[in-house]
């Protein structure tokens, strides 16, 4: 299993239009991704699952990614969420 930890700093934490980037990203990949937050875990794979967790600014997440390729996914969302300023 492979493991990242993010510092939120956009402005309006995971909203809906970069939930939606994380969660196509995610799709891309067969394995397992989860987003934790505040001692809650939900499939990244999951726009509602996201949405429901209300990730703000200065929040810290991790996303965890176990099947065969969990390394790669994690360095694609990792590559997303710098890219369109969610965190770092």
């Amino acid at each position: 299993m492979a493991s990242k930890d993010f510092h939120i700093v956009a402005e309006t934490g995971i909203h809906a239009r970069p939930a939606t980037l994380l969660v196509q990203t995610a799709s891309k990949f067969t394995s397992e991704i989860n987003l934790e937050y505040k001692g809650k875990s939900v499939n990244l794979k999951s726009i509602m699952g996201v949405m429901s967790l209300g990730v703000g600014q200065g929040s810290d997440v991790t996303i965890t990614a176990e099947g065969t390729d969990a390394e790669e996914a994690l360095a694609a969302i990792d590559n997303t969420m710098v890219k369109e300023g969610l965190a770092e």
